[in-house]
This record gives structure tokens, sequence and C-alpha cells, in this order.
């Protein structure tokens, strides 16, 4: 998230194609364990990569918003996966 300018009274960032990410990998993932939510989220963020609809500020962006819910060992392991990604 780039700053506030984006922010409407509805507490949405409907501009940030990061949020919308995370939004759309939270819904299609209830119900789903920790292994197939991460398969899944890596499977579309490569495919976003290689269809040029997510770029590496996107990864960035979704690492910050993430990583400060996870512990150590997840959140190292999800700093390789985005640079892995990035690589894509």
């Amino acid at each position: 998230m780039k700053d506030f300018k984006n922010y409407n009274d509805n507490g949405n960032f409907e501009d940030d194609k990061g949020v919308n990410f995370v939004k759309s990998v939270a819904q299609s993932m209830q119900g789903k364990s920790e292994s197939e939510i991460m398969r899944a989220v890596i499977a579309q963020a490569e495919q976003g990569k290689r269809s040029g609809t997510l770029t590496n500020k996107d990864l960035d962006n979704f690492y910050a918003a993430v990583a400060p819910s996870l512990d150590g060992f997840k959140r190292k392991k999800l700093k390789e996966i985005i640079a892995r990604l990035k690589n894509i």
C-alpha cells in the first residue's frame, strides 16, 4: 500500500493489487489446511507473475501486509518464497 489516498470510507484500498490479491486468496482458502493454502498462494502468484498481472512491488506489498502476523520461521519461509517468485 503506497499511501492512504485510495482509502475509502468503507475501509478498502480499492486500487492496490496486493490487497486485492490477499482478499481473493483469503476468500478462496476458507476451510483449507495451511499447506493447501501455501500451495495455492504460490500457484496464483506464479500465474500472476507469468501473465504480468503481479509485479515485484505487489509481492513486496503482500509480504509487508502478511509478515507481521507470522512467527519467525514462517516469516523467513515467506521471504524465501517471495524471493523465488521475484525471479520468475
